[in-house]
C-alpha cells in the first residue's frame, strides 16, 4: 500500500460555478501539487505558479498570444469556424491585431496605441475622469443607496473611454452589450444557438462601428477612432476594415468588463472590511497602496489564453505543441513564493505593485495606467463622499457569473450615509 497522501485536485473541477467564483483554494492546492494543470474538461493547460505565469507571459517565441493558430482546442472548438464564417458572410471575420499578435507583428499595433495611452494623456484625462465619476456619485449620493454595478461600475470607465474612442456616451449600455457578446467566446462553452446569436450582437457593433469609421475618414475628430482610421506613414501602412474592427474589439471589451470588475472588487473589498473606508478617508495617500493589493488580491482578469508553438516543458509537466495555455494571472498573484501570507489583505505589502494583474512582457496591458486612474478616482471619491457602505442585500451565490477568463460580478446593492 502507497504511503503517498492522495491528490486533493480531484475534490475540484473549474466547471464548478463555486469554485470558478472562489478559485483561491484550488489554485493553492494545484500550486502544491500541480502548478501546471491538465483540465480535464477542455484540454487545456493552466499554469498557476507566478515565475511561471510570467514565463509565459514574456515568451512571445513559445507561447503565442495567436490564438487561432488552434482554434479547434479553443473553449468553442466545435463552433468556432460557424461564428467565424457568419462574420465573414455578414460583417468583417476575426483578423489578429495588438494583443492577438506576436512580435514583431505586434510592435506595429502597440505603437499605435501607445500613441494615445500615454502618461501624459492620461495625466491630460484627469480632470475628465473626476468630473465623470463625482457627475455618477451625484445621482445617488442623496438616496443613501445605488446598484454599484450599473449606476457607477459600469457607467464610469465605460463613459471615459466611449469618450475617448469618439462615441456617444448615452449609448454606453449598448456598448457594454456589445462587450459581453465579445468576449463571451472566450468565457464558456456555449451551445450553436448561444453562438450563433452571439455572432449576431457583434455584428450589430460591426456595422455600427463601419459607419462610424466611415465617417471619420471624411470628418476627423479629436478622438482615437479618428486616429486609428487616418494611422499610416512611411513605416506604416492605413488599418484595414477587417484590423479596425478587431481593434475596436479589444479596446472595447477592455474598457468595461475589466475595469468594472477591478472597481466593483475594490468596493466590495471596503464592505468586507469597512474599517479601511475611515482610513482611506482620513490618509488619501494610501489609496494607490489599496489599489494595487485590490489588483493583486482579486484580479479582475483570471487568466488568458496563449498557444504554444513547440514543445515546452514548465514546472516538470510537458506542454505539447499547439495546446492551449492559461496563464493565471489570479494564481500567480496569490502565490506563497512571491507574495508573503498571499491570502491577506495587507494594505502595507511592500511588493504589491508586483502582481500581474496586468499581464507582463510585450503584452502587458495598454490601458494599464488609465485603469489605475481610473480606480484611484473611484475609490478616492467614494470614501470622500460616503461613509458606512455596505450591502442592502446579499450577494448572489457563487457572487460572480461564471466565466474562465474575468471574475464578472453582475449586480451589488448598495446602503451607505452621506459625509
Amino acid at each position: 500500500m502507497s504511503n503517498q497522501p492522495a491528490s486533493r485536485v480531484a475534490n475540484y473541477s473549474f466547471m464548478d460555478p463555486n469554485v470558478m467564483s472562489d478559485p483561491y483554494e484550488f489554485y493553492e492546492v494545484l500550486q502544491q501539487e500541480q502548478p501546471v494543470y491538465l483540465m480535464p474538461e477542455t484540454g487545456m493547460y493552466m499554469v498557476t505558479r507566478y515565475d511561471s505565469v510570467r514565463q509565459v507571459l514574456t515568451q512571445p517565441d513559445v507561447f503565442s498570444n495567436d490564438t487561432s493558430l488552434a482554434a479547434d482546442k479553443s473553449l468553442q472548438s466545435e463552433h468556432a469556424q460557424k461564428y467565424q464564417s457568419i462574420l465573414e458572410e455578414k460583417g468583417w471575420g476575426h483578423v489578429q491585431t495588438l494583443q492577438r499578435t506576436d512580435p514583431p507583428e505586434h510592435s506595429r499595433y502597440r505603437k499605435l496605441l501607445d500613441r494615445v495611452f500615454t502618461a501624459s494623456r492620461v495625466k491630460e484625462l484627469g480632470p475628465s475622469v473626476d468630473n465623470i465619476s463625482d457627475e455618477l456619485i451625484d445621482h445617488f449620493v442623496d438616496r443613501g443607496s445605488c446598484e454599484f454595478v450599473s449606476e457607477y461600475a459600469m457607467p464610469f470607465p465605460g463613459i471615459v473611454i466611449a469618450e475617448q474612442l469618439g462615441l456617444d456616451r448615452s449609448k454606453i449600455t449598448t456598448f457594454k452589450r456589445w462587450g459581453d457578446a465579445m468576449l463571451s467566446m472566450a468565457t464558456r462553452i456555449m451551445s450553436e444557438e448561444e453562438v450563433i446569436a452571439t455572432a449576431e450582437i457583434e455584428l450589430e457593433a460591426q456595422h455600427f462601428l463601419a459607419d462610424i469609421f466611415e465617417d471619420r475618414r471624411a470628418n476627423p475628430q479629436p478622438d482615437l477612432i479618428s486616429a486609428l482610421v487616418h494611422a499610416h506613414g512611411d513605416d506604416m501602412a492605413p488599418l484595414t476594415m477587417h484590423e479596425l474592427q478587431n481593434l475596436m474589439h479589444q479596446l472595447i471589451t477592455g474598457g468595461f468588463e475589466t475595469t468594472q470588475s477591478a472597481i466593483s472588487h475594490a468596493i466590495w473589498l471596503l464592505v468586507r472590511q469597512p474599517e479601511l473606508q475611515d482610513q482611506l478617508h482620513s490618509d488619501p495617500a494610501k489609496i494607490k497602496k489599496f489599489v494595487e493589493e485590490s489588483l493583486r488580491w482579486e484580479s479582475p482578469v483570471q487568466g488568458l489564453f496563449r498557444v504554444t508553438k513547440s514543445d515546452v516543458e514548465l514546472d516538470g509537466t510537458m506542454i505539447p505543441a499547439g495546446s492551449f495555455v492559461i496563464a493565471r494571472y489570479a494564481a500567480a498573484n496569490r502565490d506563497a513564493d512571491k507574495f508573503e501570507c498571499p491570502h491577506q489583505f495587507d494594505l502595507s505589502r511592500k511588493n504589491a505593485g508586483a502582481h500581474l494583474a496586468f499581464g507582463s512582457g510585450p503584452h502587458f496591458c495598454v490601458g494599464a495606467m488609465l485603469a489605475r486612474r481610473e480606480m484611484t478616482t473611484a475609490v478616492g471619491d467614494l470614501t470622500r463622499r460616503l461613509k458606512n457602505i455596505r450591502l442592502a442585500q446579499p450577494l448572489p451565490d457563487p457572487v460572480h457569473e461564471f466565466s474562465i477568463a474575468f471574475s464578472p460580478i453582475a449586480k451589488m446593492e448598495l446602503q451607505f450615509e452621506k459625509r
